[in-house]
């Protein structure tokens, strides 16, 4: 599974994107319904709740957004909700640590053995991935928030998406295959050697 069990979570982002293109109401709609048929198809296939954060977070989102979209259409959230979706993401991110849950745990556990799950390396490993995946949320957040306010060229927005999003790609998937040859060297240097 490795890094699509990460990307997977962002369909309904993808969705709501290229929906929102022609009006942000069918994109709120279009998130929602993505993400629920994503929640849905996850727990058919026995898909245990703390690996579906980021997906539960998404169907919240929308929810709420296609709330205000229904209620007031011409809303100025319309305006801004490029940004609003990195601040809910980041929130997301941010708010699994702070509860001692971080977001990648839980799909963490779907790819590695049980014996592993309770090892502080594990877990400190999996706090390491999703600091980076809340970096880049934030970041993107604010580049877009500052673009928003300065009117800045759309550019600047797609680069800061593509750096947001892809560090932290490529942090989770080069990541966890260094810290366990750190920790396989440093147990082989521990091993008392044989007479």
């Amino acid at each position: 599974m490795g890094l699509l069990g990460y990307l997977r979570g962002f369909v309904p982002w993808i969705v709501a994107g290229v929906v929102s293109s022609f009006d942000w109401r069918w994109g709120a709609l279009g998130g929602l319904v993505a993400g629920l048929l994503l929640v849905l198809a996850e727990r058919l296939r026995r898909v245990a709740f703390d690996a579906l954060i980021l997906e539960i977070s998404s169907v919240v989102y929308f929810a709420v957004l296609g709330v205000v979209a229904l209620v007031s259409p011409d809303s100025p959230v319309s305006d801004h909700t490029d940004a609003l979706s990195f601040v809910w993401l980041a929130g997301t991110v941010w708010g699994s640590l702070v509860i001692r849950r971080p977001f990648t745990l839980g799909i963490a556990r779907r790819q590695t053995p049980s014996e592993y799950w309770d090892l502080p390396e594990f877990v400190q490993v999996n706090n390491r991935i999703t600091v980076a995946w809340g970096l880049g949320f934030t970041f993107i957040a604010a580049v877009l928030a500052g673009c928003d306010a300065a009117d800045a060229p759309a550019w600047i927005g797609i680069v800061a998406r593509v750096a947001g999003l892809v560090a932290p790609a490529v942090f989770t998937s080069v990541y966890p295959a260094r810290a366990q040859a750190r920790l396989l060297a440093q147990q082989s240097a521990e091993m008392p050697v044989g007479r």
